[in-house]
């Protein structure tokens, strides 16, 4: 498996099941209500999100945006949105399979484009925010979310310690590369400049817990849930369960047997057509 290969993307299988299960309310869901919150704030008529997964930012929007708000929700990988739509929104939601990087959407077509830790997963990022930039309205909003270091974030960084403590010779660092590889401001900003944004960037930094009722419940949600699974996959699929009980163990030395609580960290960044 190669750095930045297309299985660092794929989210097929029993994934999309797995991650909205498991690592949906374990990690995304308290940064999917602060951005359904700063969103309502908006003055809006027609959202795109981009990156949606299994829907848990596109049924926070549903909640707290006004009806008169169009939703169109969209995601690279088919399966996560066949999940989305089996779980349902409370209100209609448009939802579509798009590549960030090509939207197949007019120019000038959203008042606020969202994406909640997808942009990590973008080839090239810099063409992707430019396709954001060219469907935004004048003065429009575009406002992502990114994980901070993986150091940060105290579960992802228990689990990939003990994977490779588990595949010495060839350790799994999925986690590491991209969900948390994506951090650093001062890129961001090159990059979203270099998608055409020129107005000042706002970056804040929000904190949150991580909470689990066993330390089995984040250990299934990394090693089943995400493309680290592909990782383990290549390296011995006949040890899945073993990767899956060493995360299991690193995580109850660490914080427990029972009911289990850590940090997490990310960055909110927020720009104007």
């Amino acid at each position: 498996m190669n750095p930045g290969d297309d299985s660092d993307r794929t989210f097929a299988g029993s994934i999309p099941e797995t991650y909205d299960r498991y690592l949906v309310p374990l990690i995304f869901e308290p940064y999917a209500i602060d951005l359904a919150a700063r969103l309502a704030k908006l003055p809006a008529t027609a959202l795109l999100e981009l990156a949606a997964g299994t829907g848990v930012v596109t049924r926070r929007l549903a909640l707290e945006l006004p009806a008169s708000v169009a939703i169109t929700a969209t995601d690279l990988n088919q399966p996560m949105l066949d999940q989305a739509t089996a779980i349902g929104t409370s209100r209609p939601v448009s939802w579509r399979q798009a590549d960030a990087m090509q939207l197949p959407f007019a120019d000038a077509s959203f008042d606020v484009v969202v994406c909640q830790f997808g942009v990590m997963f973008f080839p090239d990022k810099a063409r992707a925010f430019a396709e954001a930039r060219r469907v935004l309205r004048a003065g429009g909003v575009f406002i992502i979310n990114v994980w901070d270091r993986i150091e940060e974030n105290e579960f992802a960084a228990t689990a990939t310690e003990a994977l490779a403590e588990l595949f010495p010779e060839n350790p799994p660092r999925f986690m590491a590369r991209v969900p948390h590889g994506y951090h650093d401001p001062a890129a961001i900003e090159r990059d979203l400049a270099a998608g055409g944004f020129t107005r000042d960037v706002i970056v804040e930094t929000v904190s949150a817990r991580s909470r689990a009722a066993s330390p089995r419940i984040p250990a299934v949600a990394y090693c089943h849930g995400t493309p680290l699974r592909g990782e383990i996959d290549a390296r011995d699929p006949a040890r899945l369960e073993e990767a899956v009980e060493r995360v299991e163990s690193a995580l109850a030395r660490r914080f427990g047997h029972a009911a289990i609580d850590g940090k997490t960290q990310a960055l909110v960044v927020t720009v104007r057509r």
